[in-house]
């Protein structure tokens, strides 16, 4: 995984503006290979959901936001349902699209040992800010300290995406679907070690008989261009066997 990340000479690390994932998934300590160095990671990004992307098979989650589940419905400026978790991403593809690549600096990994990081597409336009400005991702205060309250203030005004109706904070959302499997990535797997986590790789492709761990499935399902493989069923759960 660390052969991904482009290491910016001459840089000091970037220390995390504050730890970043659900509610019910703790962070682990950067590997100590990149203690002391600010790393990027840069490519076309494809999208999981509003605040989590995808380059070169490495799932980075936006840091400091959090926008609605894929599985979460809200209501609209009439009252009536919508997927607004898979508007949400329909959105940030869109806005990802306008200018290529997009580049993330890391700022810490989290419990499945997905790289936490603050995005900026090619023209140097925030990711996650024009998230919260346009309505599609909350400021989570519990983790951004507030970073992005006066956007999401601006945009809750202006009644702008989520705004224009009415919207459950994601990660209450969560928390009233914890039994839901396809909330699994959402649910606690165990704290992923320093060590373990660096004794994993997406080379070679590995499928679940070759796997020892639930954890160890979780990461590559996470982490690997492959890793879908694992989760035949598409419920969340790679290598139900095993978990």
């Amino acid at each position: 995984m660390l052969g991904l990340l482009a290491v910016a000479a001459g840089t000091a690390f970037l220390a995390p503006s504050g730890a970043q994932r659900s509610d019910d998934v703790s962070v682990v300590s950067p590997p100590k290979a990149v203690r002391g160095q600010a790393l990027s990671l840069t490519g076309a990004a494809s999208i999981v959901d509003g605040d989590t992307i995808e380059i070169h098979g490495q799932r980075i989650r936006l840091n400091g936001i959090d926008a609605p589940e894929s599985g979460q419905h809200c209501n609209d400026a009439k009252g009536d349902d919508y997927p607004c978790g898979r508007r949400s991403a329909e959105v940030l593809d869109k806005f990802l699209a306008a200018s290529r690549p997009v580049q993330c600096t890391f700022v810490t990994w989290d419990r499945y040992g997905r790289f936490v990081g603050d995005c900026r597409r090619a023209d140097g336009a925030n990711v996650a800010t024009w998230m919260v400005e346009h309505g599609q991702a909350l400021d989570w205060p519990r983790y951004s300290h507030g970073a992005y309250a006066g956007q999401q203030a601006k945009a809750e005004a202006a009644k702008l995406g989520l705004w224009s109706g009415t919207v459950q904070a994601p990660w209450d959302w969560r928390a009233e679907h914890t039994e839901n499997t396809q909330a699994f990535a959402s649910q606690p797997i165990g704290i992923i070690s320093r060590q373990v986590a660096q004794s994993y790789s997406c080379q070679p492709r590995r499928t679940c008989s070759q796997i020892s761990s639930c954890e160890e499935a979780q990461w590559y399902r996470s982490n690997c261009a492959w890793g879908g493989k694992l989760d035949r069923d598409g419920d969340g759960i790679a290598c139900e066997t095993l978990c």
